[in-house]
């Protein structure tokens, strides 16, 4: 599901909530802490790195490779590039932050012995598996095969969501309605072409190059070597998210001109330009506006705004430490620096 925003409000707050109600948390009182809170914050935290794991999972990933393509930076096998590469730092990041949150932000009900048992009860309810779920499984599995093997095969990304949306319709799975009332994805569309035509007149114009021009001699008159300049950009690319209540227009308006600061700075290409992407990721929960899923997750009334801006910003520090360490190691063994 290429929207983080729908994996939030489709799939992650219903059960949430179904798991909340079931032991007696309930949003905008007390007994939220009981659980409801905890699965929340674990779920909105850990979301930046699920989205950064895979370049299919989020709108913005894809914007980010095509504005690096603008600038010379081309990834062969952008799929299998971008997951191998994030594939440790994200999943150590996955592991850790439920982990993290129980001590920082413990639920009250530290146990749901019913839990199980409501599950097999819903799924019984739900009754087999369906002919158009079969339909839509073998689908996705073919769609990513496609994304996987794309390069190879000859066949780009574009035209593999293609053949599945075609699949999907041909067979009755979707009608045509289903993708019309799919408002998310056709605003984005558009912004898309507005913010690549954008950043690509910009790039030609020589304003990106003039801008990182005049940063690179501000870095190099403190001598800093290219990692300290890499650190100190992606560090200032992150904080600025305070500013920006959407990712992709975070993405539109500085990605460009960060990728090349980071190149006039002597930073590897592909290194920056995916290290700027998974960041573009991992930001997307310090705060209640930082992104949709954010505002879906703060709505459900779980969350007081003060915790949200609290652990974000505490979440933010633990990731960006399991990032530059690990990424580092993992990151120097796949040699892209």
């Amino acid at each position: 599901m290429p929207s983080t925003t729908a994996r939030a409000g489709g799939v992650f707050l219903p059960i949430i909530k179904s798991l909340s109600l079931s032991a007696g948390s309930r949003p905008g009182d007390s007994s939220s802490k009981k659980l409801g809170s905890y699965l929340i914050q674990s779920q909105f935290q850990s979301a930046g790195n699920s989205s950064a794991l895979f370049l299919t999972a989020a709108a913005q990933n894809l914007l980010c490779l095509k504005l690096a393509e603008e600038l010379g930076i081309i990834i062969s096998s952008p799929w299998v590039s971008w997951f191998k590469a994030a594939s440790v730092p994200a999943l150590v990041s996955l592991l850790l932050t439920p982990l993290v949150l129980y001590k920082l932000y413990p639920p009250e009900t530290k146990d749901t012995p019913d839990a199980p048992a409501m599950a097999a009860k819903k799924l019984e309810n739900m009754g087999p598996i369906t002919r158009n779920e079969w339909v839509m499984v073998g689908t996705m599995l073919l769609a990513v095969t496609l994304w996987v093997c794309g390069e190879k095969l000859g066949i780009p990304s574009v035209v593999a969501a293609m053949i599945g949306l075609s699949i999907l319709l041909l067979l009755g799975v979707l009608d045509w309605d289903d993708c019309l009332s799919e408002k998310s994805a056709w605003d984005t569309l558009a912004w898309f072409a507005v913010l690549v035509g954008m950043a690509g007149q910009l790039t030609n114009l020589g304003i990106v190059s003039w801008m990182s021009g005049c940063v690179a001699k501000f870095l190099q008159s403190f001598s800093l070597s290219w990692p300290a300049a890499f650190g100190v950009l992606q560090a200032s690319y992150f904080f600025i998210h305070y500013l920006f209540a959407s990712q992709t227009g975070h993405v539109g308006a500085l990605y460009s001109a960060f990728l090349a600061m980071h190149l006039a700075a002597g930073v590897p290409g592909i290194l920056a330009a995916l290290a700027l992407a998974y960041n573009t990721n991992l930001f997307g929960s310090i705060t209640h506006y930082s992104s949709g899923q954010a505002a879906v997750y703060y709505g459900a009334g779980y969350i007081d705004l003060p915790d949200v801006f609290k652990m974000g910003f505490v979440m933010a520090f633990i990731n960006a430490i399991i990032w530059v360490v690990v990424g580092s190691f993992w990151w120097k063994f796949l040699g892209l620096f």
